[in-house]
């Protein structure tokens, strides 16, 4: 598992998004990837569980697909660990509980790299692209059959006659 965290940074001028564009992006939550990273290492992130700005995430967007309002920019959902960036130029998608869609991605096209997040609010047909800053962190997690094991093993330690007594002498 994945740990993330998205936050609005301070805008560039290089981003051309004008100062009023919004309030503080927070995001935050957990993302699973397969265990087995893809040839350039990515993880491509199966599920996801989370808040931005409060409302929570509700959907990952399948990769191969875009968030409603920014097509023809398709996700690919794939994640990094470690330096260097975390997201490629596609980056992951998701839908939110107040109808609201987000896709953070990794802009290395811009005369000076960094991440951006493309906000989409249907409803209005409006949308925002702000730079964010991304972070994913490793978090550890016990293999399903060690954790089975550990809790089958439990009771008989709590069970009379079961465990060698010491002999007294």
């Amino acid at each position: 598992m994945l740990t993330f965290c998205c936050s609005q940074t301070s805008l560039s001028r290089k981003c051309a998004v004008p100062a009023s564009s919004g309030a503080a992006i927070t995001a935050s939550g957990t993302f699973t990837p397969l265990d087995s990273p893809d040839a350039q290492g990515g993880s491509l992130i199966t599920a996801i569980t989370g808040t931005r700005n409060g409302q929570t995430i509700i959907a990952l967007q399948p990769a191969g697909t875009w968030i409603p309002g920014n097509e023809p920019y398709a996700v690919d959902n794939l994640v990094f660990a470690g330096a260097g960036p975390q997201l490629t130029k596609a980056g992951f998608g998701f839908a939110l509980a107040d109808g609201t869609y987000s896709n953070p991605f990794y802009a290395d096209f811009l005369p000076t790299p960094g991440y951006l997040e493309f906000y989409s609010m249907p409803d209005s047909g409006s949308s925002t692209e702000l730079a964010v800053a991304f972070s994913a962190t490793l978090v550890s997690t016990p293999e399903p059959a060690t954790f089975a094991l550990l809790l089958l093993s439990l009771p008989l330690c709590h069970i009379p006659g079961v465990l060698i007594k010491p002999s007294r002498s």
